[in-house]
């Protein structure tokens, strides 16, 4: 039994955390079972290495040899930094929702029925849930794929039982094990990508065995656009259309990551602004500089790169790393790699459980889901997040890069779905909070706002109506490729309808009503001494508190 809601918990100051949900709860919005509660054990480098572990996963390390192989190194390039400048967009704006009211068990689903209307809310809440568990399966796969690269009689639904099994193990124990599992493998993966960009530059001046500076010699041969469908201008524009539309994948519901976790985070409305300012710079970085090299050390007409005909065994950066002649350090950063996709199916299993947990709470689920640990785990949630994730056995009868390439698919687009949903929320927001006059008492605010979300709601409707064009061309035509593309729509839409005429509830709540009064106080008594950073006591300590 978890301790009563009446008792002081871990993290201190949770009397007035409490009170808060009390006051949601008696408006009717949220559950306050006394055995479902969450705990607050999540320190700032968790919430930030969170953030970081779900965008820099396999959409990076694997994902990007799918792109390079269609389209060549420059629609990758390019694909890659506008949808970082969507992202960073979604980010400011879950990180003013998050940080405006972080009380424990609520989700962006739960600010999208308080702001916008219960039946979006229900339909985006499932979306999301459906979005984080295909997610599991798709990094477990990308695993299976990564573990082929070395010759074994292990059969691939024992790698992925495997895989799994360790997500399960580190989810069910306790939100502090989480956290402290998932900095550990955020970092391997940073210091990975870091020293795989010191090692592409490497190549490219010609520092490698063979001592050959390619620079960037295959933007000439074989090319820096593999123009898609069709010729010309036309063609190279498909090119990075079809880059820019693929690249979501690698950032899809990262954003939300530090939203989810703003009930169980330590001094949330210190540590969710940190967050979300030092993401863009970290991703800009990892990506904007990893996917220009990446895109120099292997020619996109490399036969091992992940597509229908490869054997898909090997990262891009593992292929450049082979073609340079480096020996030996090729199978280190297959396994740096493979400790990525464990820990971004970690942190996707962590949030579909947390999202499933709340919409219990909210009724929106069986209340089922609602029960935790002694320790705080929704252990009922985490188990059907995880069951779903069972998806990549389909790797058994299929080939894995197809199978991958079918689950990268149905996640962005349902990730796509859930980021104009968020702009949407947000939107009501901020129009409830000018239209009371409270806009000024926003604890964290971005800048551009709220112009860059209409212009970021905007280019995401046009992503997820296009993202499946190719199949429209009679000679490309295929189904199984127009169900992944276009099968969460009218999924999404199904739910949000039936829920609507079934509760018979109206468009959308009217501005004048939306509540953004209730439980607000009591996080400000909560967070009031948010603000206040430890003093550093030495340069060591400086570096560390920059980090955390």
């Amino acid at each position: 039994m978890s301790p009563p809601i009446n008792d002081k918990e871990s993290a201190g100051g949770d009397v007035s955390d409490l009170a808060a949900m009390k006051s949601v709860a008696e408006g009717g919005v949220i559950s306050l079972d006394p055995d479902a509660q969450l705990q607050r054990g999540m320190k700032s480098r968790h919430i930030q290495f969170l953030a970081l572990g779900g965008a820099i996963g396999t959409g990076l390390f694997v994902g990007s040899g799918a792109i390079l192989h269609l389209v060549g190194p420059v629609p990758l390039w390019l694909g890659y930094l506008s949808m970082m400048l969507v992202v960073w967009v979604v980010m400011n704006v879950v990180a003013e929702l998050a940080t405006y009211l972080p009380m424990k068990g609520i989700t962006l689903p739960y600010f999208t029925e308080r702001y916008v209307d219960p039946s979006l809310a229900f339909a985006a809440g499932w979306n999301y849930w459906y979005a984080y568990s295909i997610l599991v399966a798709a990094e477990a796969t990308a695993g299976a794929i990564l573990l082929e690269y070395w010759p074994s009689p292990v059969p691939t639904w024992a790698w992925i039982t495997i895989i799994l099994a360790v997500n399960l193990l580190l989810n069910i124990i306790a939100v502090e094990v989480f956290g402290e599992a998932e900095f550990w493998f955020a970092s391997i993966k940073l210091i990975t990508i870091m020293g795989l960009i010191l090692v592409g530059i490497v190549i490219m001046c010609g520092g490698a065995p063979n001592h050959t500076a390619i620079g960037f010699s295959y933007w000439n041969d074989p090319g820096a656009f593999n123009p898609y469908i069709t010729t010309g201008n036309t063609g190279r524009f498909l090119a990075y259309w079809t880059a820019f539309v693929r690249a979501g994948f690698s950032f899809i519901t990262s954003p939300e990551l530090i939203a989810l976790a703003a009930g169980e985070t330590v001094a949330p409305r210190r540590n969710l602004p940190k967050a979300a300012r030092r993401f863009l710079g970290r991703l800009a970085l990892f990506y904007g500089v990893s996917s220009l090299i990446v895109g120099a050390i292997v020619p996109s007409n490399d036969e091992r790169l992940l597509s229908p005909t490869s054997d898909a065994n090997a990262s891009p950066w593992v292929i450049g790393i082979q073609r340079a002649g480096i020996g030996g350090l090729n199978h280190a950063i297959n396994a740096a790699i493979l400790t990525s996709a464990w820990s971004a199916g970690n942190a996707f299993l962590y949030s579909g459980s947390r999202v499933l947990y709340s919409m219990a709470l909210n009724g929106q689920a069986p209340k089922i889901f609602g029960k935790t640990t002694r320790r705080g785990v929704p252990w009922t949630a985490v188990l059907a997040t995880w069951g779903f994730g069972c998806l990549a056995y389909l790797n058994v009868s299929n080939g894995g890069a197809k199978v991958f390439t079918w689950l990268m698919n149905l996640s962005t687009i349902s990730g796509f779905i859930a980021w104009i949903v968020v702009m949407v929320t947000y939107l009501r927001f901020r129009q409830a909070l000018t239209y009371q006059n409270l806009l000024h008492t926003l604890p964290y605010k971005t800048v551009l706002q709220p112009y860059a979300t209409y212009a970021v709601l905007a280019i995401i409707s046009i992503l997820t109506l296009t993202n499946g064009f190719q199949v429209f061309v009679p000679s490309r035509w295929n189904y199984q490729d127009f169900l992944a593309a276009y099968i969460t729509i009218p999924a999404f839409m199904v739910l949000y309808i039936g829920h609507k005429i079934y509760y018979k509830t109206s468009l959308a709540t009217p501005v004048a009503d939306i509540d953004v009064v209730t439980g607000k106080k009591e996080m400000d008594e909560l967070c009031a001494d948010d603000h206040v950073e430890p003093e550093p006591k030495n340069l060591a300590h400086k570096i560390w508190l920059w980090i955390a």
